[in-house]
């Protein structure tokens, strides 16, 4: 995981050049803020920060599982679905009159089970990602539509305490337990990245599978363990899910996975692997955040422009990594 840098000229054209991405989030980060302070007063007020997280905080939690993927250079297409599977499951069982503890095992059971049969296949058919998550896709969706073709509404006591309780100061700014757990959930998943033998493997297979595989790493296990951890995100934030709209529903998180997508790589993970942070991740869905805020604050743009904007630093992003991968080769 080692990174060149420039030995001449100012300090900043001496950043290694994995930073770059990550501060160039920053810094867009930054500015947006700057623009809705400039343009709406009501948009300095930290409960309006603390809006992005509680609604993006299921949003974060599958980001973090999806940037352990695209280190290694994969992709995860199933997460969407993952998410609302997990949410229908939830909501189904809740209904039929499970105990709510035993709801929460078998629903963080769903996404690892489907994750760890995906990295199996990858692994030892040698079958492309791509496919492999696709077909995990179409079956998380199919399950969600064979348990019910309409919404489930959840009215079990604890589900409706986790979503209505605040945790707030004197003055009034609060977020809720879902923010709480999508922090935890980040800082697992960075200590993870920066201080675990399987963090390094990550970027170690990133970087380069085959250097990697003749350095005796465990190439197999480290990518069935990425889509296993991929998996238990995505069911982590079905259940916020679950507990944002107090429902699960089968068209629920529908292009989910490609919104998580565009977190990772705005928050400077290179789609090829080998590069990148989850605090990075953390800087795209605020990103991600901020541009739904913006517009709602607007009201006069159709909620469509969140997408164009979205699609345009996607673009911009790649265009970056790639600017810079030639610029230190």
């Amino acid at each position: 995981m080692s990174s060149t840098s420039l030995t001449t000229g100012p300090s900043w054209a001496r950043l290694p050049r994995r930073h770059v991405p990550v501060l160039a989030t920053l810094a867009l980060l930054l500015v947006m803020y700057a623009i809705g302070v400039s343009q709406y007063r009501a948009f300095s007020n930290v409960q309006v920060i603390f809006n992005v997280f509680i609604d993006n905080g299921f949003l974060l939690v599958v980001a973090v599982g999806m940037t352990f993927v695209i280190l290694t250079g994969g992709i995860d297409l199933s997460v969407g679905s993952v998410v609302a599977m997990t949410a229908m499951v939830s909501a189904w069982l809740l209904q039929a009159g499970l105990p709510a503890l035993l709801v929460l095992v078998i629903a963080l059971l769903i996404g690892p089970t489907l994750g760890f049969l995906m990295g199996c296949a990858i692994h030892f058919f040698d079958i492309q990602p791509f496919i492999v998550t696709l077909a995990g896709m179409f079956f998380a969706r199919g399950m969600c539509t064979f348990i019910s073709d309409s919404s489930i509404r959840i009215t079990d006591g604890f589900w409706t305490t986790m979503a209505q309780h605040r945790i707030g100061n004197p003055g009034g700014n609060f977020v809720s337990v879902s923010v709480l757990i999508a922090f935890a959930v980040v800082l697992v998943g960075a200590y993870v990245l920066a201080y675990t033998r399987l963090g390094r493997n990550v970027y170690a297979i990133g970087g380069n599978p085959q250097s990697a595989l003749l350095m005796g790493l465990p190439v197999g296990r480290t990518r069935i363990a990425v889509y296993t951890i991929s998996g238990l995100c995505s069911a982590i934030g079905g259940i916020l899910l679950s507990f944002y709209t107090l429902s699960g529903a089968p068209l629920i998180g529908i292009g989910m996975e490609l919104d998580v997508i565009a977190a990772v790589v705005i928050g400077g993970t290179v789609l090829t692997g080998g590069s990148g942070y989850v605090f990075g991740t953390v800087l795209g869905v605020l990103v991600l955040g901020v541009i739904q805020t913006l517009i709602t604050f607007d009201g006069s743009l159709n909620s469509w422009w969140t997408k164009i904007v979205i699609g345009g630093l996607l673009f911009a992003f790649i265009l970056l990594q790639r600017l810079i991968g030639i610029r230190y080769k």
